[in-house]
């Protein structure tokens, strides 16, 4: 009973968020209209949420670790909820930009959460199972997100969409409350410093600020390049204070574990080509090849189809083949979707899904499954880091070869540039465990070399 509760709440935590992702791209129009608000504005409803949340993911999951998850995870749901109301509420487009930095927040606060769940109610030998459920939860949810929200922008207006969020939380929240985890059981010392989770989230937040803007600057303009170095000095600084430390906020034990570090690697190669070759196919298919956004939508539906199908596939092919083999042929398949899209065809959006759905459960399961004894929620932070910085990532480098452009009539070079982001993941693939490799087991021993339970 606890294992069913534990993934009830870890897929419906992951939906939400998910839902709240893809459904924006329908609301914004109606969102400007209703409000009187900008282009630059509305697209900020986007930047602040995704800002927010690609900063605070690392800190919410050490902070799950050291006070536990349930309570991080309840926190993170409710002010999701109240940011939700209150963006249904927004009087103008500013308030509607503010509550979508503390929703981006409290989102922070729930996703690591949702991933450590499943860690501390399932056994190893039954976790890739739970993670491909989840896997294809969220696969569901964000091809469900422009529908759902279409329908209700339509009949109920655009502020429906996020009161629709407050009682699927509150219903999450009740069902966390019903599971029972171990307690957390920290075998440090002390508390954490700010000085740490001050500069990462500054650098993760000054990185995807400047990605975001490549689209419209390009690589080369004065903005990109001085976020970027203010990014680099930031990370910097971040890793000297690390290691001076007595309690860093990503732990030695977390940082030289090499599963934990090819995972984190491999998500984020292949999260940037995937969303930035959908980013390419869009532009393809709706301004070159003359499809309206419906059309353009049904022809995706294969890789949601193959996503959602694949995920069981994939745990059964990681129970056999171990994550290794199933990494390398996740990515290799994600590499020939994208190199297949510029015919338009659904056969690439269906391999494209089926290899981002090996990769992700491969991935998610070694991330959970290897993390350290006691950082289940630090190295949940680093997974949904690579994949917020990713899609950003890929579609800065998509802008930056050409997608998009005015007058562009092909996908070649873009689409190009994305498989050899994508296929830079065989390399850490390959540093992943091979089948005779077993995860991380619950109860083993903890940084001084005491057992307690995994948090």
């Amino acid at each position: 009973m606890r294992e069913r509760l534990a993934l009830a709440v870890s897929a419906a935590g992951a939906m939400l968020v998910a839902l709240d992702g893809t459904v924006l791209v329908v609301v914004q129009p109606a969102l400007r209209r209703d409000l009187g608000a900008g282009v630059a504005a509305v697209q900020w409803t986007s930047t602040a949420y995704l800002l927010a949340v690609a900063a605070f993911l690392v800190v919410a999951g050490r902070l799950g670790d050291r006070y536990g998850h349930t309570r991080l995870l309840l926190t993170g749901v409710l002010g999701f909820a109240a940011a939700s109301a209150g963006i249904a509420l927004a009087p103008g487009v500013g308030w509607v930009i503010a509550l979508r930095a503390a929703q981006g927040l409290f989102g922070a606060l729930l996703q690591p959460a949702t991933l450590a769940l499943l860690r501390l109610a399932y056994p190893p030998e039954r976790l890739g199972r739970a993670v491909a459920v989840r896997t294809g939860a969220i696969g569901a949810a964000a091809a469900a997100g422009p529908l759902l929200g279409g329908a209700l922008v339509a009949l109920l207006g655009w502020r429906a969409v996020f009161l629709l969020n407050v009682p699927a939380a509150l219903l999450i929240a009740g069902l966390a409350l019903a599971v029972r985890v171990p307690a957390p059981r920290s075998w440090e010392t002390g508390r954490l410093g700010a000085t740490g989770p001050v500069l990462l989230a500054a650098a993760l937040a000054v990185a995807v600020h400047a990605l975001a803007g490549v689209p419209e600057y390009g690589w080369t303009a004065a903005p990109t390049l001085l976020g970027c170095a203010a990014a680099a000095g930031l990370g910097a600084l971040f890793v000297r204070g690390e290691r001076r430390a007595r309690l860093p906020l990503v732990p030695a034990a977390v940082a030289r574990s090499r599963p934990v570090a090819a995972a984190v690697a491999l998500l984020l190669a292949v999260s940037a080509g995937m969303f930035g070759a959908l980013f390419t196919a869009t532009f393809l298919l709706q301004d070159v090849r003359g499809l309206s956004p419906l059309a353009t939508g049904v022809r995706v539906l294969p890789l949601t189809a193959l996503m959602v199908a694949g995920a069981p596939v994939a745990a059964a092919a990681l129970r056999r083949f171990g994550a290794r083999r199933t990494a390398l042929a996740g990515t290799a398949l994600v590499v020939l979707g994208i190199a297949g899209l510029g015919t338009g065809g659904g056969v690439a959006f269906g391999v494209l899904g089926a290899g981002f759905a090996a990769v992700m459960v491969t991935a998610t399961g070694t991330v959970v499954g290897d993390a350290p004894a006691g950082y289940a929620g630090v190295v949940g932070g680093l997974k949904q880091t690579a994949m917020n910085v990713g899609p950003t990532l890929g579609i800065a480098v998509a802008a930056g070869a050409g997608a998009g452009a005015a007058g562009s009539g092909t996908a070649g070079g873009p689409l190009g540039a994305l498989a050899a982001v994508a296929a830079l993941g065989l390399a850490p693939a390959r540093l992943l465990p091979g089948r005779s490799r077993e995860p991380a087991r619950a109860g083993q021993a903890g940084p001084a070399g005491q057992a307690g339970p995994v948090q």
